[in-house]
C-alpha cells in the first residue's frame, strides 16, 4: 500500500505542478493554456480521489469528490475545445462555446448542500467506487439521481471524444499543412492519450464482467504509471513538453532558436564518415558527442540544404528550426550552429531568402491574377510586414521599386 500511495502522490504532484504552471503561464495561447490546465487538474482530482478511496479516507473523499465533480463534467468540453482550437486555429472562445459548460453548471447545483437535503452515505459511496469507479456508483451523491453521475459522465466523455475525432478527421490536418508539424503532432498525441484513458476507465468493469478479479489499488497503479510514462515521453519531446505542457518558451517567436550554441562535440577515434545519409543516424545517439572536422560539417550543411530544397520546406509558413533539425535527425544547437557559421545567415533570414527566390519565380506568372501579398503568402510568408522586411533585407529595395527597374529573379 505504501508503494501505491507513493506512486499516486508522485503523479498528483506532477499533474498539479503542470496544471498550475499552465494556468498562470504568460507565454503561448492563454485560452489553450487554461483549457489544458483544467483537463490536467481534473485528472489530478481523479488520482487524488482514487488515493482516498483506496485508503478508505471517508472525510477527505467527501470534500475532494464534491469539489472536483464540476471539473469532471467540464473536462470533456475543455478537451474538445482544446483540440478544435488547434484544428480551427481559434484564438479565443466564442459565446456559443460556453454552452458546452452547461453540464458543469448542473454539477455545481448537484453538489451544493441545499437546506433540507438528505445527508450522503459516504461509506456506501466509497464501497461502490471501489468496485468499478464511477460506473458502479448507484448511491446518491447529491441533489440529482445517481444516474446523473454514473451515466451522464461517461456519456459526455464518449460524445465529446467522438466529436473531437470527427473534427480532426474532417479538418484533414493529418495530410495538409494547415498547422505546423509540432502543433499537429501534439494535438494528435493528446487525442490518442484521451482515447486510451477512456478505454482504461472501462477496464475494471470489463474485467469484472468476465469474472476476472481486480483490486482497485492495481487499477490506481496502472493509471498512475501510464500518466507518468506519458509525462516522461513528453519530457523527451521539447516541442511537446516545453511548447505545450510547461509553455516555458513562446513557440511563436523564433529569436531563441536563432542563437548560436557552440557546444563542443567529441568524436570516437574510430569514427569514419562513409555516407552522408548514415551520419545523422550516428549523431542521433544522445549518449555520444562528436568533434567533427570541417569537411564532415560541410557534409551536414549540404544535407540540411538538400532537405530544405528537395522538399520545399520554406513554403511551410509555420516552419521552425526544430522542425528542420528533426527532419535531418541532428540536435537543434548543431543545426543552428551550422546554419549560422557555414551558411552565413540566421535561420529566419536563410529560409526567407528561399521564399524571396520562390516569390520572384512566381510573380511573373501570377501577378496578373493575384496581389503581391497573396503571392508572398503562397511563398511561405505569414504576413505582409514580414515579407516586405525580408524582401528589402535580401534585395536592398522594396518589391515595387525592384520590378520598376525591370529586374527579375
Amino acid at each position: 500500500m505504501s508503494f501505491v500511495n507513493f506512486l499516486a502522490g508522485t503523479t498528483c504532484f506532477f499533474l498539479l505542478l503542470i496544471s498550475l504552471h499552465l494556468f498562470f503561464a504568460k507565454n503561448g495561447n492563454r485560452q489553450q493554456n487554461i483549457l489544458l490546465s483544467i483537463l490536467l487538474f481534473s485528472r489530478f482530482g481523479q488520482v487524488l480521489n482514487s488515493l482516498f478511496i483506496t485508503n478508505g479516507k471517508t472525510e477527505l473523499l467527501s470534500i475532494s469528490y464534491q469539489f472536483f465533480t464540476p471539473l469532471y463534467f467540464a473536462a470533456p468540453a475543455c478537451f474538445y475545445l482544446y483540440i478544435t482550437g488547434f484544428v480551427l486555429e481559434k484564438k479565443r472562445l466564442e459565446k456559443k462555446d460556453f454552452l458546452h459548460f452547461i453540464p458543469s453548471a448542473f454539477a455545481i447545483i448537484h453538489i451544493f448542500p441545499w437546506p433540507g437535503s438528505a445527508s450522503l452515505d459516504w461509506n456506501l459511496i466509497i464501497t461502490q467506487l471501489q468496485a468499478d469507479g464511477y460506473h458502479s456508483l448507484m448511491a446518491k451523491s447529491g441533489l440529482f439521481p445517481p444516474a446523473f453521475h454514473f451515466l451522464l459522465r461517461p456519456v459526455l466523455m464518449m460524445i465529446y471524444l467522438s466529436q473531437t475525432w470527427l473534427s480532426v478527421i474532417k479538418s484533414h490536418i493529418l495530410t495538409t499543412q494547415t498547422i505546423d508539424r509540432a502543433t499537429r503532432g501534439w494535438a494528435i498525441f493528446l487525442l490518442k492519450i484521451a482515447t486510451f484513458f477512456q478505454i482504461l476507465g472501462l477496464l475494471p468493469r470489463i474485467l469484472r464482467s468476465l469474472s476476472v478479479p481486480m483490486d482497485s489499488s492495481i487499477f490506481v497503479v496502472i493509471n498512475c504509471l501510464c500518466i507518468l510514462l506519458i509525462i516522461l515521453y513528453a519530457l523527451h519531446k521539447p516541442s511537446m513538453f516545453y511548447g505545450f505542457l510547461l509553455v516555458a518558451i513562446d513557440w511563436n517567436k523564433d529569436d531563441w532558436k536563432e542563437k548560436i550554441i557552440s557546444d563542443e562535440m567529441t568524436v570516437p577515434k574510430d569514427f569514419v564518415v562513409t555516407d552522408i545519409i548514415k551520419m545523422p543516424k550516428v549523431l542521433a545517439n544522445p549518449a555520444k558527442k562528436f568533434n567533427l572536422s570541417e569537411e564532415e560539417i560541410l557534409l551536414y550543411v549540404d544535407l540540411i540544404r538538400k532537405e530544405m530544397e528537395d522538399h520545399c520546406l520554406y513554403l511551410d509558413r509555420e516552419l521552425q528550426i526544430i522542425d528542420l533539425a528533426t527532419r535531418v535527425n541532428i540536435p537543434l544547437h548543431q543545426c543552428s550552429f551550422m546554419i549560422n557559421k557555414h551558411i552565413g545567415k540566421n535561420f529566419r533570414d536563410w529560409i526567407n531568402s528561399y521564399r524571396i527566390a520562390h516569390f520572384l519565380t512566381q510573380y511573373p506568372v501570377l501577378s496578373d491574377k493575384i496581389t503581391i501579398e497573396a503571392i508572398a503568402h503562397e511563398s511561405g510568408f505569414k504576413n505582409q510586414a514580414t515579407f516586405y522586411n525580408a524582401f528589402k533585407k535580401e534585395k536592398g529595395i522594396m518589391p515595387t521599386a525592384y520590378f520598376a527597374k525591370g529586374w527579375t529573379a
